[in-house]
C-alpha cells in the first residue's frame, strides 16, 4: 500500500483527500469504528465549515462533505479495523473480522484524534456511583442515542465540549447548576462562553473545583470549593451542590500509543508527536496531524493541517519531499508550546510556514514576539488566552539558527 492513514475522522479524511489529489494511487484509511467521521458524528451543533466550505455546517454535515469527496477520489476504507501495531519501517498490523493484516506502507499518517481525561486522572474523592461521565460520552448519549444521562447537572472544567454540553442538556430540559473551572480563566473559546453559558444564564465559577462526590448507587450531589493560587481548595468556601449528573470536561489527550511503538518522539507538553513544518515526525515517512498532534479549537483548522500532511506524504512517496537545513522552534516565556517544533528550510524557493501556539496564561493586553534569528516580529493583541490557539505566518531566509515565540503583557496598551 502506498499510504496508510490511521483514523477516519476529519484529519484522516482530509489527509486522504489531499494525498489522492496529489496523485497517490493506493490510499487506505484504517478506522476502528463502524463509521467514518469520528467525533464529528455526535457534534450536531453548527459552527463547522466556515473556513473550508464557506458556509456554516453541523458536524455530521461537515463529515459528509469530506467522506463524499474521499469516495469520489477512490480512497479505500477499512472500517471496524483496529491497528494494533506500527513499526519504524512503516509496517502496519491491523485486526478486523477479515483477520490479521500486516503490510508495509510507503508512508503513514497518524490521525487517531484524542481522548478525554477521565475521573481517574482528576482524582476526585467519593464512591463509584452512577452519574459521572466525560462530557464527550454524555454528548454521544444525548445526540446519538437520544438518552439524557441526568436531570440536574454540574460540569467540571470549561473545555469546549463541556460548554457545548451545558447548552445541550439545557435545551433538552435539564438544569445546569454551574460550570466549575479550577483555573482563573476559561479553557474554551470565547464564543462558546457567550453562546453556551451567557445566553442560557448558566453560571461559570472560575478558580473553583469539585472536592467530593456524594452518593452510593446514584450521584446525589457534589461538594465544590474555591481554590487558592496553588490550586488548593479552600475548605472555608466549600459548599454542597445538588445534582444527579457530573460531566467532566477536564482536558484532552492525543492518542499516540501507536506512535510510541514506532519510536516517534512525543512532546511532554502536548502528548502529540514532535514534527517539523512538513508534519513529518523523527521517524522517516511517518507524519502526524489533527488532534493526534495537538488539540485544535476548530475542525476547519484540523482539515487545513491534514491537507498539508497529505500533500507532504504524497511528495515523500514520490521521492520529492524537500530536504534542507533544520531549525528548532522554541516556546519562550508566556508560551505553553509551539507546533511545529522545527522547520526545514531550503534555498530553492521561499521559506514560508505557519506556527501554532498557546499561551500559558491570560495576557490582557498582549504582545506576541517571534524571534527569527536576529530579527523580531511583534504582534499586538487585545487579549490572548490559553483556550484559543494563536497562529502566525513566518517568512524567512535560510540564514537563521533558531526561532522562539514569546508572549508578554503589553505595557504600552491599556
Amino acid at each position: 500500500m502506498d499510504l496508510a492513514i490511521i483514523g477516519g475522522g476529519p484529519a484522516g479524511l482530509s489527509a486522504a483527500i489531499r494525498a489522492k489529489e496529489a496523485g497517490v494511487g493506493d490510499v487506505t484509511i484504517f478506522e476502528r469504528g463502524s463509521a467514518l467521521g469520528g467525533i464529528l458524528n455526535q457534534c450536531i451543533h453548527h459552527g463547522f465549515g466556515l473556513h473550508i466550505f464557506g458556509e456554516e455546517l453541523t458536524g455530521p454535515e461537515y463529515a459528509r462533505r469530506l467522506i463524499e469527496r474521499a469516495r469520489e477520489l477512490g480512497v479505500s476504507f477499512s472500517l471496524d479495523t483496529m491497528v494494533t501495531g506500527l513499526s519504524s519501517d512503516r509496517t502496519v498490523t491491523a485486526v478486523s473480522r477479515r483477520g490479521v493484516l500486516r503490510e508495509k506502507a510507503g508512508a503513514v499518517i497518524l490521525a487517531m484524534g484524542c481522548r478525554e481525561r477521565s475521573r481517574g486522572a482528576v482524582g476526585i474523592p467519593g464512591g463509584r456511583c452512577v452519574g459521572i461521565y466525560t462530557a464527550g460520552a454524555a454528548q454521544a448519549f444525548v445526540n446519538l442515542k437520544g438518552y439524557m444521562p441526568g436531570n440536574r447537572f454540574v460540569i467540571l472544567g470549561s473545555g469546549d465540549i463541556g460548554l457545548i454540553m451545558a447548552r445541550r442538556v439545557t435545551q433538552e430540559g435539564g438544569r445546569v447548576a454551574g460550570v466549575y473551572e479550577i483555573m482563573n480563566y476559561s479553557g474554551g473559546l470565547k464564543r462558546n462562553i457567550s453562546q453556551c453559558l451567557h445566553d442560557y444564564d448558566i453560571p461559570l465559577y472560575l478558580s473553583h473545583t469539585v472536592t467530593r462526590i456524594s452518593g452510593q448507587s446514584r450521584l446525589n450531589g457534589v461538594w465544590v470549593a474555591g481554590v487558592d493560587e496553588n490550586k488548593k481548595p479552600d475548605n472555608l468556601t466549600e459548599k454542597f451542590v445538588d445534582c444527579d449528573c457530573l460531566l467532566l470536561s477536564v482536558g484532552l489527550l492525543p492518542e499516540n500509543e501507536l506512535a510510541k511503538q514506532a519510536g516517534v518522539l512525543l512532546s511532554p507538553v502536548t502528548g502529540g508527536a514532535v514534527v517539523d513544518n512538513r508534519l513529518e515526525t523523527n521517524v522517516t515517512g511517518i507524519f502526524s496531524c489533527g488532534n493526534a498532534l495537538h488539540v485544535h479549537d476548530l475542525a476547519d483548522n484540523v482539515t487545513e493541517e491534514a491537507y498539508e500532511a497529505g500533500k507532504n506524504a504524497a511528495e515523500f512517496i514520490n521521492g520529492k519531499l524537500y530536504a534542507g537545513k533544520k531549525v528548532n522552534v522554541f516556546a519562550g516565556r508566556g508560551t505553553r508550546y509551539v507546533s511545529p517544533s522545527a522547520v526545514v528550510l531550503h534555498d530553492e524557493k521561499e521559506n514560508k510556514f505557519n506556527l501554532f501556539f498557546r499561551s500559558d496564561n491570560v495576557y490582557n493586553p498582549a504582545k506576541i514576539t517571534i524571534k527569527i534569528g536576529c530579527q523580531k516580529k511583534e504582534i499586538i493583541k487585545r487579549i490572548v488566552t490559553p483556550g484559543e490557539m494563536e497562529s502566525v505566518t513566518i517568512e524567512s531566509d535560510i540564514n537563521i539558527d533558531e526561532i522562539t515565540v514569546e508572549i508578554t503583557k503589553n505595557e504600552n496598551l491599556r
